[in-house]
């Protein structure tokens, strides 16, 4: 059994080699992406970590303006440390976020964790109708980094 797992918005703890290899190789959303592409998504989102014995264990990034929309994303939790709350605990941390409190409209996508969101009050929509999107899956395997600075 691991020790305390720890929650944190702080980047500077964030272990990039963790974050990009699992999202590289293991996530089913981001197969291919480029370390320099998650180092620049990190940079401009607000980035949580899950850490436990020293390490990290659990991701999860929001993309928001902070006042009316935010979407979450990147949401992972090593193999090895699964069922042991960790991704509730990073989903608290979310939640709670000051950053992230009175917003209008806050988005996920998820193909397997609806039961865990769902306690956080997600929903399907009510009216898929409205919405739309630009969507290429297969985008990392053949872009490299944009700098939009």
């Amino acid at each position: 059994m691991m020790g305390v797992v720890r929650v944190s918005d702080d980047k500077s703890l964030l272990e990039l080699e963790v974050i990009y290899q699992y999202l590289n190789t293991e996530s089913y959303w981001a197969k291919g992406i480029s370390k320099e592409l998650v180092a620049q998504s990190i940079k401009n989102s607000l980035a949580i970590g899950a850490y436990a014995d020293g390490r990290q264990v659990g991701f999860c990034r929001v993309i928001s303006d902070f006042s009316t929309f935010a979407n979450l994303v990147d949401v992972f939790v090593l193999e090895d440390f699964r069922g042991q709350g960790i991704s509730k605990k990073m989903m608290e941390c979310v939640m709670t976020h000051p950053k992230l409190q009175g917003l209008r409209r806050f988005m996920l996508a998820t193909f397997d964790a609806h039961e865990l969101y769902a306690r956080y009050g997600f929903t399907a929509l009510d009216r898929p109708e409205i919405m739309m999107q630009r969507y290429f899956p297969q985008i990392y395997q053949s872009v490299t980094l944009i700098n939009n600075e």
